[in-house]
């Protein structure tokens, strides 16, 4: 396959992809076709990543329930959501990963190639949140995480974020 030099190309909205490479919106991304070490086996790194992710909230809950005498069992589904919530909140504001993204070895990314900040660390979670409250907005990003160059799921897609494999430590 043959692909067109930068200048060649048509502009957004006349028959281009939404993120061409070279496209300024995520230009400072790697592009998937000329560095594909980074999108390597990410939805699968995600899916353990969640699992993880899923242990690690699942614990932290069981102590907030008996911390609180077990009156936290009977508003179990809360305080899980919750937990879930702060959880990838805090650890995606401070590391741009979660504890299980960073055992796997993902990290999030913006647009602009940046780690997520606090304000996109909640936005991303909010938008978690709601894909996995409406099961087929989940079905929908887990489709587009197998079939899309960047393996961005529907909340990466609509806020510009990306789950890239870590750089290897110098």
């Amino acid at each position: 396959m043959t692909t067109q030099p930068d200048h060649a190309r048509p502009p957004f909205g006349m028959g281009a992809a939404p993120f061409p490479a070279g496209d300024t919106m995520m230009a400072q991304l790697p592009d998937p076709a000329r560095q594909p070490e980074f999108y390597s086996a990410v939805p699968s790194k995600r899916f353990f990543a969640w699992i993880f992710d899923t242990l690690v909230i699942v614990m932290l809950s069981v102590v907030l329930v008996v911390l609180t005498a077990f009156v936290g069992a009977f508003v179990w589904p809360i305080l899980y959501l919750v937990v879930g919530f702060v959880y990838r909140t805090a650890t995606i504001a401070n590391g741009s990963a979660t504890w299980g993204m960073r055992f796997v070895g993902l990290e999030l990314r913006n647009a602009w190639g940046q780690r997520l900040d606090t304000g996109q660390a909640l936005a991303h979670t909010a938008g978690y949140t709601v894909s996995m409250a409406v099961p087929v907005l989940q079905v929908i990003s887990v489709i587009m995480m197998l079939t899309s160059a960047r393996a961005q799921g529907l909340t990466d897609a609509v806020l510009g974020t990306v789950a890239l494999n870590r750089r290897a430590a110098r």
